[in-house]
């Protein structure tokens, strides 16, 4: 939460960066930014600037920069940075690998704590058949600087035949993730699992160490322990049972997909990325360029990480937008052929964020 934001502060002195990006990203923000604009008319003092900034795969044929200089500081600048999604698999760089600029934000500004909720909205939306509306509710914090994909920027020899990638456990990392997992699970319903690998990785065996250390600050939270291959199997079985899980950073990118799925996918799937000076606020999925320009992109996603974002701006009015869009993309999910083509339907981006729109009206 920022220090500088609070109820002195007036909405009109917030700035967001937008960054649509590549794909569906571009669709699905403009998706979200006409359910903002109804949001500023519906919410006394409810009045953010936007600041749209270049960036992704496209940009990077363009100019030679995924993320421009200009780019970055924008993202510093502002209040918080509202992204669609972005790259292409078709757009590489020089050494093979995709140009993957919402990761080099995560790095770059230190953004530790991958938030990433999964909420049932309506039954039909679950594989589970047998759970209700709101039954499933969790959030995976994920580790989002450093774990296995610490070393994903070494260079591959043309010609090698062995690759090490390293798994990185830090006391200050661990520590900082700990605190804020345990800090959201008390706003939640006190508890929280630490997800890993202690019964083989001594890296783990460091992070459940201090997780231990950290617990013993929050009395008030029931902790756990689990590894990885368990909680896959228990997140299927009983999800109920998990309120907030805390991971490492490729363990938290599995088990975010899989949380989405029990929930209807990634199209419902919202997320942020937390430092202490900036945070992202985008959906998880990706730009699904296969569906990319043909309207059916599920908007869902992108206009509930938006709702998050409002969220964690903490001003009076950007709180009771944050309520009001949760409100109505729950109505407007309840009618059940309200559905992209993920979620089994046939209705259009437009039609579902037309849906959003009108129970916010209504409300």
């Amino acid at each position: 939460m920022p220090a500088a934001v609070n109820e002195a502060t007036p909405d009109s002195d917030l700035t967001i960066a937008v960054l649509p990006g590549d794909g569906i990203g571009i669709e699905v923000m403009d998706a979200a930014l006409v359910v903002l604009q109804q949001l500023q008319l519906q919410v006394p003092g409810l009045q953010l600037r936007l600041q749209h900034c270049p960036a992704g795969a496209a940009e990077y044929q363009r100019s030679g920069a995924a993320l421009p200089a200009e780019t970055l500081l924008a993202c510093r600048d502002a209040d918080a940075v509202l992204l669609g999604a972005m790259g292409l698999p078709h757009v590489r760089q020089p050494d093979g690998r995709e140009v993957t600029p919402q990761i080099d934000l995560r790095e770059h500004f230190q953004l530790y704590q991958g938030i990433r909720p999964a909420y049932l909205y309506h039954q039909t939306d679950t594989p589970l058949r047998s759970f209700q509306a709101g039954e499933i509710d969790l959030i995976v914090v994920r580790e989002s600087t450093e774990g296995l994909f610490h070393s994903r920027g070494q260079q591959i020899a043309t010609n090698a035949e062995t690759v090490d990638d390293t798994l990185r456990v830090t006391r200050k990392g661990s520590e900082r993730l700990f605190h804020s997992a345990f800090r959201l699970a008390l706003k939640r319903r006190q508890k929280l699992t630490l997800v890993d690998k202690a019964n083989v990785l001594p890296s783990m065996v460091l992070f459940r160490r201090y997780f231990d250390q950290i617990a013993k600050l929050y009395p008030d939270v029931q902790s756990e322990h689990m590894y990885v291959d368990a909680a896959a199997l228990h997140m299927v079985r009983r999800p109920q049972s998990f309120d907030v899980i805390v991971t490492e950073n490729m363990f938290g990118d599995i088990l975010s997909d899989l949380a989405a799925a029990l929930v209807g996918g990634m199209g419902m799937a919202p997320s942020a990325d937390i430092g202490e000076d900036v945070a992202v606020f985008q959906p998880c999925h990706g730009t699904a360029p296969d569906i990319a320009g043909k309207g059916i992109a599920n908007p869902v996603a992108m206009i509930l990480s938006l709702g998050m974002m409002l969220d964690w701006l903490d001003t009076a009015a950007t709180r009771s937008a944050a309520v009001l869009l949760r409100n109505a993309v729950s109505d407007a999910l309840q009618d059940t052929t309200t559905r992209t083509p993920d979620l089994g339907g046939n209705c259009t981006t437009a039609l579902v964020t037309d849906a959003v729109l009108a129970s916010l009206r209504n409300n």
